[in-house]
C-alpha cells in the first residue's frame, strides 16, 4: 500500500456504499441481468445459459444516492487530487474521461465500486474484493511515480476518527491507526487523553521525488497548528521531531524546529466537527495575511501559546491587542474600553473593561518581577486569550473588518449617543 490515506478513504466509501446498495435491493431496487450464452464442453454446438448482474450499470444509476453518503466527498477530493486518474479510468474501459476533475472523480468511485463488486447482485462487505480493486488502482495511479510521507506528533489534540484528511496530502490521524509507523512517533505525554496520540500527516506524490518534502512538512504543519489555535480554544503543539521516508523505505528522523512541548490535556475532535475544520484550514491558509497588524497580532498571538507560563503569554496577547485595538500607544489608555466593545454587549463592557485594565496592571507587575503569585491569574491570561482568538479569527474568516480599532470606536459612539436619543 502506497497511499494509505486513499487506501482508508476508499475503504470507508465502499463499506457505506455497500450497505447503501444492499438497503436499496432490500427495498424494491433491482439489479439488471444479462443473459450469458456459455459453452458446456459437451459436444459442439452445446451450450449453457446463466444470468450475469449489470452491476455496472446498477451503480452508476445509483450514484445521484451514493454521492449523498457522508465518505463520498472525502474521496472524491483524494482522488482529484491524483494525476493518474485518467489512466485507470482508460484501463477500466471507461468509454469518456470527463474535463471536469471532480466528474472524473465520480467516474472512478463508479468504476472502483463496479469493480469491487463485479458480477454480484448481493452487496455488503467484501474485504477481498477490495483489496484486489485497490491494489489494481493503486498499481495504474502510481506506476512509475513514488509516495513520500512526513509525519509528525500533534500535541493538545485527541480524535474521535481514526483518520480526517483536509486536503492537499495533508491529514490528522490517530497513531495507533496507521499501520508501520516508529513506535517512537507515537508518543505521549501525561495528561493525553485515552484517545491516543495523533500524527499530523503529508503525503506528497510525483515522478521522481529526491528525497521527503521537511522543508514543506515543517510549513505545512505549522499552517496547520495555527489553524487549530484559532478553531478551538485549547494547547496545542507540535512534538520536536518528524519521521518521513519515501515509498516503503526506511523512516528518517528529522527536527522541525519547533518550541519544547509541554504536557497538556487533548481536545477533542468530534467527527460531526470533521468538515468544519477541514473548511476553516482552507479558508486560513488563503486569508492568513503576510503583513501588516492582522499579521504581526497573529505571530505574537502564535508565541504566546509557545510561553512556558500564563504571565509570559499574558504580556504577548497584550501586545497583539495594542497592535489591533490601541496603535496610539499604552499611554492613550483606550485598549480596555475598545476591546469591551468588541467583545462584550453593552450591558457587560465595564466590567470586562475592569479586567482589561486589571491585565495591564499585572504586565507592569511582570515587567516589574512582582506577579509571582497573582490570584486569578491564570483565569485572567486565558480570558484575555480567548477574546483575542475571537477577534483573530472573526477578521481572517471576513466577518470582522480588520479595521478593529475603528469598528470599536463607532461601537463606543454609538453606546455614548443612544441615551440622548431616548
Amino acid at each position: 500500500m502506497r497511499n494509505r490515506m486513499l487506501h482508508s478513504l476508499l475503504a470507508a466509501f465502499t463499506e457505506d456504499a455497500g450497505l447503501q446498495l444492499a438497503h436499496d435491493t432490500a427495498n424494491g431496487a433491482e439489479v439488471p441481468f444479462e443473459v450469458v450464452e456459455e459453452p458446456t464442453g459437451r459436444g459442439r454446438g452445446a451450450a449453457f445459459y446463466c444470468y450475469r448482474p449489470q452491476t455496472a450499470g446498477f451503480i452508476r444509476s445509483r450514484m445521484g444516492t451514493l454521492d449523498r453518503l457522508p465518505s463520498y466527498l472525502p474521496a472524491a477530493r483524494a482522488l482529484a487530487a491524483i494525476d493518474g486518474i485518467d489512466a485507470y479510468l482508460r484501463r477500466r474501459g471507461e468509454p469518456r474521461i470527463p474535463a471536469d476533475g471532480r466528474e472524473r472523480a465520480d467516474a472512478v468511485l463508479r468504476s472502483f465500486l463496479a469493480a469491487v463488486f463485479a458480477e454480484t447482485s448481493a452487496f455488503g462487505h467484501q474485504p477481498e474484493a477490495f483489496a484486489a480493486a485497490y491494489t489494481e488502482l493503486e498499481a495504474t495511479l502510481y506506476e512509475g511515480r513514488q509516495v513520500a510521507t512526513v509525519i509528525a506528533p500533534l500535541l493538545g489534540l485527541a480524535l474521535e476518527s481514526d483518520e480526517v484528511a483536509l486536503g492537499d496530502g495533508l491529514s490528522l490521524a490517530r497513531g495507533e491507526a496507521l499501520p508501520d509507523v516508529p513506535p517512537e512517533a507515537v508518543w505521549s505525554t501525561p495528561g493525553e487523553v485515552e484517545q491516543g496520540a495523533v500524527l499530523a500527516v503529508l503525503t506528497v506524490e510525483g515522478d521522481r521525488i529526491a528525497g521527503p518534502p521537511i522543508t514543506t512538512a515543517r510549513t505545512r504543519f505549522r499552517r496547520l497548528l495555527s489553524a487549530l489555535r484559532l478553531f478551538e480554544a485549547g494547547s496545542f503543539a507540535l512534538g520536536p521531531l518528524a519521521w518521513a521516508r519515501v515509498d516503503g523505505g526506511a523512516w528518517h528522523v528529522a527536527p522541525l524546529g519547533t518550541a519544547p512541548a509541554r504536557a497538556r490535556r487533548g481536545t477533542l475532535l468530534a467527527a460531526a466537527q470533521e468538515d468544519e475544520l477541514r473548511a476553516f484550514c482552507n479558508l486560513v491558509a488563503r486569508r492568513t495575511p503576510r503583513a501588516g497588524e492582522v499579521a504581526w497580532a497573529l505571530a505574537r498571538y502564535e508565541m504566546a501559546r509557545e510561553r512556558a507560563t500564563p504571565f509570559d503569554a499574558l504580556t504577548d496577547d497584550l501586545l497583539a491587542l495594542r497592535a489591533l485595538l490601541e496603535p496610539e500607544g499604552p499611554e492613550s489608555g483606550r485598549l480596555a474600553q475598545r476591546l469591551a466593545a468588541l467583545c462584550a454587549v453593552p450591558q457587560e463592557r465595564a466590567a470586562l473593561a475592569a479586567r482589561v485594565a486589571r491585565a495591564v496592571t499585572l504586565e507592569h507587575a511582570i515587567v516589574a518581577g512582582l506577579a509571582q503569585s497573582e490570584p486569578g491569574a491564570d483565569r485572567l491570561a486565558d480570558e484575555l486569550a480567548g477574546h483575542l482568538r475571537a477577534l483573530l479569527r472573526d477578521v481572517l474568516c471576513g466577518h470582522l473588518d480588520s479595521d478593529l480599532r475603528t469598528l470599536a470606536d463607532e461601537l463606543l459612539a454609538e453606546s455614548a449617543a443612544a441615551p440622548l436619543a431616548v
